[in-house]
């Protein structure tokens, strides 16, 4: 098994990349900072986009994949998911990013896992 990053420093790597690429991005919820969950919320000019969440597969790695409302919904269904989720899982790290082309970073993000 292959070691990984803490959740605490993937989140601020996260938020350095799209930042450094003209973006923004802040941290809504700390959860577990070793090992909690990750949680992206993504906007662009401050219009929902997407959820993406990392998850452990069954192989041991971590992937990247879509998860809650659809993009067609309002950002209360969108407020509502996540406080269920962050009910769910105290663990939780939310992250919300601002970026100018979501649908590339989406694509970058689930491949490279």
């Amino acid at each position: 098994m292959s070691a990984r990053l803490s959740a605490s420093i993937e989140a601020a790597g996260l938020i350095r990349k799209v930042e450094a690429e003209g973006g923004f991005g802040a941290i809504l919820r700390k959860g577990d900072p070793q090992r909690g969950s990750l949680l992206i919320v993504i906007r662009s000019r401050g219009n929902y986009v997407s959820c993406l969440e990392r998850t452990l597969t069954l192989n041991g790695s971590y992937s990247w994949g879509t998860v809650g409302p659809a993009v067609s919904e309002a950002d209360e269904n969108v407020s509502q998911f996540l406080a269920r989720r962050t009910g769910f899982d105290p663990d939780l790290w939310l992250i919300e990013l601002d970026i100018a082309q979501p649908e590339r970073f989406i694509a970058e993000t689930t491949l490279s896992g």
